[in-house]
């Protein structure tokens, strides 16, 4: 894609720190660095985002997840966990719509990232999860 930056990286017209490569992905280090480490996946087929995935491609991409993790883990022995993260549409944080995973290595409560869920036990009654469930097996094909 023309415009795109991680296609630009991809293709080695926009310089990167790259980690890993080979005929499916292109792992580099996000320019941001939340934390030390912090790398980006990006599939080199454009897709915008996992909704565009075929289960080929996300075999492919995902199957590398572990590889790359683990590297970051003998990297860093002092890392403490690692976060996953795969955004997708602009609502839910995406801002470069060429699909990528996060890797954010963790070293300790004081780094700068963050992610909050609520508990929202106590809003759905039974049925209404029971409801949601549904909605979403009707649909998995």
């Amino acid at each position: 894609m023309d415009n795109c930056i991680f296609c630009k990286i991809i293709e080695q017209e926009i310089p990167s720190y790259k980690i890993y490569e080979d005929e499916a992905v292109y792992a580099f280090l996000d320019i941001s660095q939340v934390t030390p480490g912090h790398t980006l996946i990006v599939p080199k087929k454009h897709v915008t985002d996992i909704f565009s995935y075929d289960e080929e491609l996300a075999s492919q991409v995902f199957a590398r997840v572990p590889k790359i993790a683990r590297a970051l883990e003998a990297a860093f022995p002092d890392m403490q966990g690692l976060n996953i993260v795969n955004n997708n549409k602009e609502l839910a944080y995406q801002s470069v719509f060429h699909s990528h995973v996060h890797l954010i290595p963790r070293f300790d409560q004081e780094d700068d990232f963050s992610i909050h869920f609520s508990n929202n036990f106590e809003r759905y009654t039974t049925e209404e999860l029971t409801e949601i469930a549904a909605k979403i097996a009707k649909q998995v094909k």
